[in-house]
C-alpha cells in the first residue's frame, strides 16, 4: 500500500517530485529500492544530484495581472536553458502562482499547487527533464492602489527585470522610471529608506578617507554632509540624476513634474551577488558529453 510516509521517504531520499514519487511506488508495489530505480530509468533521479551545482544564471521576469504584479528571478546553471521555451515556460507558470495566491516567502510559493503538484515539484520535475539544477530565488508580488500605475521593464532578455508602483502618473512615466533603474541600479527608493547600520558605515569609512587627505578634523563633520549627500545620489532612485534629462533633474524631480509620486521600486539582476561558475563553453560539452 502506498502511504503518504512512503511517497515522503521516497521523496526525500532522491529530490523527485510527489506525484513522480507516488507513481513509482504505485509500479513497484511500494518497494522504495525498487521505486528508486524506477525514478533513474524515468531520468528523474538525477534531478537530487544536482543539488550541489551552482545555479546563477537564469531569468528575471515580471507579470502584471490589473492591480497585482508579481516579479520573480528563477535560477539555472548555463544561459543556454535560460533561452529554453521549456524553461521560459515554468517562470510563466511560477508567475501565475504569484498573481493567483497572496503568498509572502519563498516557502509559501514552493508549497502551493499548481494542477495536481505544488510549484516545487514542478521544479524538481524540470529539473530532471532540462538536465540542470534550477531554482527559485526570490520574487515579489504587490498589489497597487486604482490611482497607481505599475512600471514594467525587462532588460537584456530577463537578465534585469524593474517593476515600479507611481502614483498619479501615467503608465510611460512609470516605465521611463523602472528603465532608469534598470541602467543606473539604485539600492534604495529614497534617503530614508537607507537603515542606520548601514549609513553609519558608510559615514565611517567617509570619515577615515577625509583623515587620510589630511582634512582638518573640525571640518570634517561639515565636509561629510556633501559627501553623505553624493552617496544617497549613487544610491537612492528619487536622488539619482534621471538619464534622459536634459537639465539635470533628479528622477523625483521628472516624476513630480509629470504629477505623480514613486511609491515602490523592485529591481532584480539575474545572479547578483551570487557565485558563479568559473567554467569554459569545451568543458562544459565535454562534461555532458560524459552525461554528468
Amino acid at each position: 500500500m502506498v502511504t503518504a510516509s512512503l511517497v515522503k521517504e521516497l521523496r526525500e531520499k532522491t529530490g523527485a517530485g510527489m506525484l513522480d514519487c507516488k507513481k513509482a511506488l504505485e509500479a513497484t508495489d511500494a518497494n522504495i529500492d525498487a521505486a528508486i530505480d524506477w525514478l533513474r530509468e524515468k531520468g528523474i533521479y538525477k534531478a537530487a544530484k544536482k543539488a550541489d551545482r551552482i545555479a546563477a544564471e537564469g531569468l528575471a521576469a515580471i507579470k502584471v495581472d490589473g492591480n497585482v504584479a508579481g516579479i520573480v528571478e528563477v535560477n539555472s546553471e548555463t544561459d543556454f536553458v535560460a533561452k529554453n521555451s521549456e524553461f521560459q515556460g515554468l517562470v510563466n507558470t511560477i508567475l501565475d502562482a504569484i498573481i493567483a495566491n497572496d503568498v509572502h516567502s519563498v516557502e509559501e510559493l514552493l508549497n502551493v499547487s499548481v494542477g495536481d503538484e505544488t510549484v516545487n515539484d514542478l521544479i524538481i520535475s524540470k529539473t530532471a527533464t532540462i538536465g540542470e539544477k534550477l531554482s527559485l530565488r526570490r520574487f515579489d508580488r504587490i498589489v497597487k492602489n486604482d490611482d497607481e500605475v505599475f512600471g514594467d521593464y525587462i532588460h537584456m532578455g530577463g537578465k534585469i527585470a524593474v517593476l515600479t508602483v507611481i502614483k498619479g502618473a501615467s503608465y510611460e512615466i512609470a516605465k521611463d522610471v523602472s528603465m532608469h533603474a534598470a541602467a543606473m541600479r539604485p539600492t534604495y527608493v529614497k534617503a530614508s529608506d537607507v537603515p542606520t547600520d548601514v549609513l553609519d558605515k558608510e559615514k565611517s569609512i567617509m570619515r577615515e578617507q577625509l583623515l587620510n587627505e589630511g582634512k582638518p578634523a573640525e571640518k570634517i563633520e561639515q565636509i561629510l554632509i556633501g559627501k553623505v549627500n553624493k552617496y544617497y545620489e549613487e544610491v537612492c532612485l528619487e536622488n539619482q540624476i534621471f538619464v534622459k534629462a536634459e537639465n539635470k533633474e533628479t528622477v523625483a524631480k521628472y516624476v513630480q513634474n509629470n504629477n505623480g509620486e514613486i511609491v515602490t521600486m523592485i529591481r532584480y539582476e539575474v545572479g547578483e551577488g551570487m557565485q558563479k561558475r568559473e567554467e569554459n563553453f569545451a568543458e562544459e560539452v565535454a562534461r555532458q558529453a560524459q552525461g554528468k
